[in-house]
């Protein structure tokens, strides 16, 4: 059925925001190669534990950017500032316990993601390089839950990073220079929370952007690993070799025969 020329009007206004970001970015086009790339045929949920990380890690993001409009890294009033959030400011309660126990879900979902990752042997050549981002993301993850921790500057938050930095400082080498640089001198004061804030909200959070960003771009170059007892290839169809084509390796059987 032939299309009317107002529907070819209409489908046309519909997607120039589309040709134009296409024509001077290749956004569009990358999007559609990343979305719509080859994977095994026989995957199971199992494969969904690092979209779910990732959508965890998301919702701390979102979460966190509304409680750092009401937050105060202050010494003076930081303890105030949450409980405001959570007794004043509208749903605040709720976007307070989303990040709070967020963070844990995070990680949890984090450790069964590379769990799978290891039991289906996905950490093997050639993506040993993929195994180890992933590893710094769990590690960044878990400094920004060790980080959060004393921005509520009660009695709880204050002791349970006093223990964290004492272990820190038990460190070979550079432990005593860690604790004494996370303390912001040699005990936790007034210059420890601002230091605290200021790594939880800007520098952890772009060093896992980075990170999450390398390990799904390796993850669309080498393809999604196939279950253990898949008989299809890992993302991309396998190849056989130049040689292989052209008869330029020989059977070592035909050899002993010949």
């Amino acid at each position: 059925m032939a299309k009317t020329a107002r529907r070819k009007q209409l489908e046309s206004a519909a997607l120039y925001p589309l040709d134009w970001t296409e024509e001077r970015s290749g956004l569009v086009g990358y999007t559609k190669w990343f979305l719509f790339r080859r994977v095994p045929h026989d995957i199971s949920w199992a494969q969904t534990l690092g979209a779910a990380a990732l959508t965890a890690f998301i919702v701390q993001v979102l979460t966190g950017v509304v409680l750092a409009m009401y937050y105060k890294p202050d010494p003076d009033a930081a303890y105030a500032s949450v409980v405001n959030i959570t007794e004043n400011v509208t749903l605040g309660w709720l976007v307070r316990g989303m990040h709070k126990w967020g963070a844990s879900v995070f990680i949890i979902l984090l450790f069964f993601h590379m769990a799978r990752v290891f039991l289906f042997g996905a950490y093997k050549y050639p993506r040993e390089l993929n195994w180890i981002v992933g590893v710094l993301i769990l590690v960044a993850g878990m400094a920004e839950g060790f980080t959060g921790y004393l921005l509520p500057w009660d009695n709880t938050a204050y002791w349970a990073t006093a223990v964290g930095i004492n272990i820190n400082a038990t460190g070979p080498i550079v432990g005593p220079f860690l604790a004494q640089f996370l303390q912001g001198g040699l005990n936790i004061g007034t210059d420890t929370l601002p230091k605290f804030y200021a790594i939880h909200m800007l520098v952890l959070p772009g060093a896992i952007f980075a990170l999450i960003g390398l390990h799904l771009y390796l993850v669309v170059r080498l393809g999604v690993t196939s279950p253990p007892w898949s008989q299809t290839a890992a993302g991309r169809e396998r190849h056989e070799s130049a040689g292989d084509r052209e008869g330029l390796i020989r059977d070592p059987s035909a050899e002993a025969e010949a």
